[in-house]
């Protein structure tokens, strides 16, 4: 190697030495720039945090208040339906009386058209009669008017139904008004004379 390209080689060494040096000043500079970057990141972690806490909150309400304005629109259904339960006993009650000559006459179709219209609005706001033929009582679902002993009916058998009794949806309207068969009573011995 010829003396030029020494002292070119040893200056290149010396500026990639100079350029790779860090100072005391630069480091400390660096390791401040890291210390803050840290804190900035750590302020970002909580701020997402507490961003996905405040939407959760939130999506939490909204349910809330979803199913609270559900069940105060049920409520209010079941409110307007049971003040209509009347009407459709009289209803029924009236075309159960109806003569059977008197069933053709275009105002006794009018008043058959008003109950199935009737019908209609019950079927759409999913209210059903509660079944009592030949079911058991059930106190959730029935109520006795009267226990009475019937041959032919098991204990706490559905003798017959008295008022129809709803539900709407899975809750009861109104419980079927319901006589209930017991068990006859067990025959009194006869007391021996002497």
């Amino acid at each position: 190697m010829t003396t030029k390209n020494k002292d070119q080689s040893s200056e290149d060494i010396e500026a990639q030495a100079e350029e790779t040096m860090v100072t005391d000043e630069e480091s400390e500079k660096v390791s401040e720039l890291e210390k803050e970057l840290e804190e900035a990141q750590a302020q970002a972690a909580e701020y997402l945090d507490g961003w996905q806490r405040t939407q959760a909150e939130f999506s939490n309400y909204k349910k809330r208040q979803e199913a609270e304005w559900a069940q105060v629109t049920t409520l209010a259904s079941a409110t307007l339906l049971r003040k209509l339960l009347p009407v459709m006993d009289n209803f029924e009650r009236a075309i159960a009386t109806l003569p059977d000559n008197l069933r053709q006459l275009s105002w006794c179709e009018g008043v058959f058209l008003i109950k199935r219209e009737l019908d209609a609005v019950f079927e759409s706001e999913d209210v059903k009669p509660i079944e009592t033929e030949g079911q058991m009582f059930d106190p959730h679902y029935h109520e006795a008017v009267t226990h009475e002993e019937v041959p032919g009916y098991e204990e706490g058998q559905i003798i017959g139904e008295v008022q129809r009794g709803y539900t709407l949806g899975e809750r009861v309207l109104r419980p079927a008004l319901v006589r209930v068969a017991k068990a006859p009573a067990a025959p009194q011995p006869e007391s021996a004379t002497a």
